[in-house]
């Protein structure tokens, strides 16, 4: 049983016993994706110290300036995981194909997709960043190939972040609930800090990036008007961190939303890197996850770069946002 202080390698080990015939495999390939996660908090943590601040000189494959913390949180989730022997390959935000393993190295049966570091241009302001990612099963014998990852978020075996702040949090599902734990650097270890995390039916807290308002179609721009009405007490917060903004959502309740508009009308995130693995981990906290007219977990992808739109938060506040999109021209 599950207990406040466990370490996440001890809640690992109490769940893998509740799986039938497990082979542990799984558990060793959470545990080297744990220790990248130590050795990119690490890093953040002396930002300002060292000479990783900064625009690294060139773009992604999403256009968008790559930052030196990208590079390195990149290359520290590819080489702490390629020698696993748990993965059959590995496709990063960062990346415009699929990384494969090296063939001195034993594959795996899983897939994992990440976003290195969300909101990594916000670290020269020291603000909330983090890395997002997602796990996927590869039954095959064949060497991986793109369209193993193109698989409906409902296929994920496991979600989650990790989140360098005041503290570094670990949160993640495997479809049993959704689970926090904390970092305590004193002894290295991440500690369960917040077991089965349960996000409120109807928040009261709304992240938009209102300098778009001029571009969202009708639905977005009634429905966010009517959270400012006086009478429902909604306060607006957006960091322009997505691991933070959700973060801060799911613990208090509240809707995230970067929709389609006329600027981007197949949306702006990434289905893989972002959406899928943050609406299974809002779902298993009891919440949900829309484009506002679809359900994120159920959409097939067709490529592996695939944007979407995403309203994401409290159950009953996309319910509400979702109806505002049903007519043809709110879209």
């Amino acid at each position: 049983m599950a207990t406040i202080g466990m370490t996440l390698t001890q809640f690992l080990l109490e769940e893998q016993r509740c799986v039938p015939h497990s082979k542990g495999s799984f558990t060793s390939l959470f545990t080297d994706l744990v220790v990248a996660a130590k050795i990119i908090s690490r890093e953040v943590n002396k930002a300002g110290l060292i000479d990783i601040l900064g625009a690294a000189g060139f773009d992604n494959v999403q256009g968008e300036e790559v930052q030196k913390l990208d590079i390195l949180a990149n290359d520290t989730i590819v080489k702490t995981m390629e020698q696993g022997g748990h993965l059959a390959a590995m496709a990063s935000e960062e990346v415009e194909d699929i990384i494969p393993i090296n063939k001195r190295y034993p594959r795996g049966k899983y897939l994992l997709l990440f976003d290195p570091l969300d909101g990594s241009s916000n670290i020269d302001v020291n603000i909330s960043v983090g890395t997002i990612f997602s796990i996927l099963k590869c039954d095959t014998d064949h060497e991986a190939t793109v369209e193993d990852f193109l698989q409906a978020g409902v296929s994920q075996v496991c979600a989650g972040y990790v989140l360098y702040g005041s503290s570094t949090m670990f949160v993640y599902s495997t479809g049993h609930g959704t689970h926090g734990f904390t970092l305590d650097p004193s002894v290295g270890e991440f500690l369960l800090s917040h077991e089965n995390i349960k996000i409120p039916d109807d928040g009261q807290i709304y992240s938009a990036n209102e300098a778009n308002a001029e571009e969202w179609y009708p639905g977005t721009q009634k429905y966010v008007k009517g959270l400012k009405d006086r009478s429902r007490a909604y306060k607006g917060r957006y960091v322009g961190s997505l691991v933070s903004d959700f973060h801060r959502n799911l613990l208090r309740g509240g809707i995230f939303l970067y929709p389609a508009d006329r600027k981007t009308p197949a949306g702006k995130l990434r289905l893989l890197y972002e959406a899928n693995p943050l609406s299974m981990l809002v779902e298993q906290a009891g919440g949900a996850a829309s484009t506002g007219t679809e359900r994120i977990m159920e959409i097939t992808p067709t490529s592996l770069h695939q944007r979407t739109s995403l309203v994401i938060g409290s159950k009953n506040d996309v319910e509400e946002a979702e109806s505002m999109w049903t007519d043809a021209e709110g879209k």
